[in-house]
């Protein structure tokens, strides 16, 4: 069993948090996956053709992360939240970054809704994932810098585990150690909204687009939705 959950205390500071997580077992990440090609091609299609212009920080969606991260002692103009720094720069550059397609996907599905999004490597987890105030003691080795640790800020919102943490400042950077490449076969996907009365439609939308997409290259898919009230599921795809 993985649970993961939401802290009480982020439960009680956030209390319109809804979090989406999407499982996926089996999943087949060296395949080709046609519609996250043709889904990323789309969306920078509208972003040239002025049809659409990613969510910046006068967005409702986005402000109400850059007024978490200064509650805990973030300021998100230096450190910003995932969806912001990607709406960016697709606005600067015309185009998505291409990482793997499991990655591509929970991308454009992310700058598509406005919501910050990321994933884990299941079998690269140690027990249980917790969103909660890191302590200040905790290791974080950052995406694609193996040999570097950080110590998140006491306060500061992260996911962990039992060996460490897997985000700094809530959803800005994901950890080296639980990365999605195209060897992962057991991932847990992650959208998040701070304002599910007025978006979690929005949100259950965006998680069942990423559903679709996953759904021809994993034997097993499912969803999740996690809230103050239901704090918890376990979400160990294929186990």
């Amino acid at each position: 069993m993985t649970v993961l959950r939401i802290a009480p205390a982020v439960a009680d500071a956030f209390p319109d948090t809804l979090i989406a997580l999407v499982t996926a077992a089996g999943m087949r990440g060296h395949e080709p996956w046609p519609a996250t090609d043709a889904a990323v091609r789309e969306l920078e299609r509208q972003l040239a053709d002025g049809r659409r212009q990613p969510a910046g920080e006068d967005d409702p969606r986005i402000a109400s992360w850059h007024a978490a991260y200064r509650s805990f002692g973030t300021n998100p103009r230096r450190v910003r939240p995932s969806v912001d720094a990607l709406g960016r720069r697709l606005a600067k550059k015309g185009v998505l970054p291409r990482i793997n397609a499991a990655v591509d996907s929970y991308n454009t599905v992310s700058v598509g809704h406005g919501l910050p999004a990321g994933a884990f490597d299941l079998d690269r987890v140690v027990g249980d994932i917790d969103i909660r105030h890191a302590d200040g003691g905790e290791g974080f080795t950052p995406l694609g810098e193996p040999d570097t640790v950080e110590n998140p800020k006491p306060g500061e919102i992260v996911y962990a585990d039992a060996a460490g943490v897997l985000t700094r400042h809530w959803n800005h950077r994901d950890a080296h150690r639980t990365r999605v490449t195209e060897d992962s076969t057991r991932v847990v996907f992650v959208l998040e909204t701070l304002r599910a009365t007025p978006d979690g439609d929005v949100l259950r939308a965006a998680a069942h687009e990423l559903q679709g997409l996953l759904l021809p290259h994993a034997e097993r898919t499912a969803v999740y939705f996690l809230d103050p009230a239901r704090p918890e599921a376990d979400i160990a795809a294929g186990r």
